[in-house]
Parts: C-alpha cells; sequence; structure tokens
C-alpha cells in the first residue's frame, strides 16, 4: 500500500534543476518544456481538441492548469476562458510568466499541487505532469481532483497494453521505460469519474510510445 505524502519531498529542487541544466532540450530557450510543449505535430491537434471543449459550454469556464511550464501551450487557450490559473512548482519559471504572459482574466501561481490548496475552478489540466512523479504524489493529487467537474489529463503512455502506476522518483523521466504509464482509474489511485473521452492520442515515432489525451467528468 503505498501512504500518502506528509513530510517534505525533493521535487521542487528536482523540476528546478530540470529547467536550470536544460534536461529537457531547448539550448535556445530561457525555459522549456520539452518538445511535448513545443513539436507542432503534437500541440497543435492537443490545442484544437481542448479548444473544442472549452468553447461548447454557454458560458466560459474557470480554468486550473496544474504545472503550466513555459506556457507555450497555456497561451492558446487562455481566449476561450472566463479565468484561467496557471500553476508551476518553479518560483523562477513562474516569475517569467508573468512578465511574458498578460491578460485580464489569465493569473500565475507558484504553487507545489501535491501539497497546497489549489484554487476553485471547473476544468483541471493536467498536462504530462502525474508522469514525471512518484505514486505517492499522485494520491495526493487525487485527492483534491474530487473538487473539480471536469479533468483534462495528457500522459505519455507506452504503445498497446502496459503494467499501469509503476512507481518512479519524482524527477525528469518518466515510466516508460518500465513499460509503464500513468492509469489514475487504476490502483493504487482509483479515481472515481462517471464518464471518460479520449480527445486525442499522438503515436511517436521510434517506438517511443504515444501521447493520449482523456477528459474526465467527475460529477
Amino acid at each position: 500500500m503505498i501512504e500518502k505524502i506528509k513530510k517534505p519531498w525533493p521535487t521542487k529542487n528536482a523540476m528546478t534543476q530540470v529547467y536550470k541544466k536544460k534536461l529537457w532540450g531547448g539550448n535556445a530557450y530561457d525555459f522549456y518544456s520539452g518538445y511535448g510543449s513545443h513539436d507542432s505535430n503534437i500541440t497543435t491537434p492537443y490545442i484544437e481538441v481542448v479548444r473544442d471543449f472549452l468553447t461548447a459550454f454557454k458560458e466560459p469556464l474557470v480554468v486550473c492548469d496544474l504545472g503550466c511550464g513555459d506556457f507555450n501551450i497555456g497561451k492558446n487557450l487562455v481566449h476561450y476562458t472566463k479565468k484561467y490559473i496557471a500553476i508551476d512548482i518553479v518560483e523562477s519559471l513562474i516569475t517569467r510568466n508573468k512578465k511574458m504572459f498578460v491578460a485580464e482574466n489569465l493569473e500565475f501561481f507558484c504553487l507545489d499541487i501535491v501539497k497546497d490548496e489549489l484554487p476553485p475552478a471547473d476544468c483541471i489540466i493536467l498536462r504530462q505532469v502525474l508522469q514525471h512523479v512518484s505514486n505517492a504524489e499522485i494520491l495526493n493529487v487525487v485527492d483534491k481532483l474530487y473538487n473539480f467537474k471536469y479533468i483534462i489529463l495528457t500522459e505519455h503512455i507506452p504503445l498497446g497494453t502496459f503494467a499501469p502506476n509503476k512507481d518512479i522518483i519524482s524527477g525528469q523521466g518518466i515510466r516508460l521505460k518500465q513499460n509503464s504509464g500513468v492509469n489514475i482509474l487504476e490502483p493504487p489511485f482509483n479515481l472515481k469519474v462517471i464518464d471518460k473521452t479520449v480527445l486525442n492520442e499522438h503515436i511517436l515515432k521510434n517506438n517511443k510510445g504515444r501521447i493520449v489525451t482523456t477528459l474526465y467528468k467527475l460529477f
């Protein structure tokens, strides 16, 4: 049984080092959230399906982006929301984002989504975030997801069948090398939802898995 995190953990330092040392590449950028946030073959269809979801409502939704990164994707979605709340654990990244991206309905906060209280919203965006953190941390996040009606979750997972939710140490890497990936509906997370819709799936070349975006409705 996985115990939930109760004591301080090094994720903040680990993610700060990822950006400082450019472990996801992007030497030409000040901050770079990886090719998954910059390759147009991945980002364009993702932005389109999320935009279509957000614009399907009579009244715009309040969206909370957990792990907004360099905001190369989020900047394209702000216009379609009542309020867009962008959160990341890396303080220097949030400071930079506040200067670069300004809109009346946009707010940035430096928060740890595992231990900090999350702002109220209609919809959560979690894009390739949980794949980088331990099962204990994911458990803490999953508990908080029940406060929101919609979850748009994107995960990098293996092709075909795989063993879900093998544990890792939080940081740069993901579970792919273990033929694993995050499935928050499976143990030990067991998120309870009333509806599930796959919005987008991108198959990566050279057997590097697939990036799947799923919409969950919780109530």
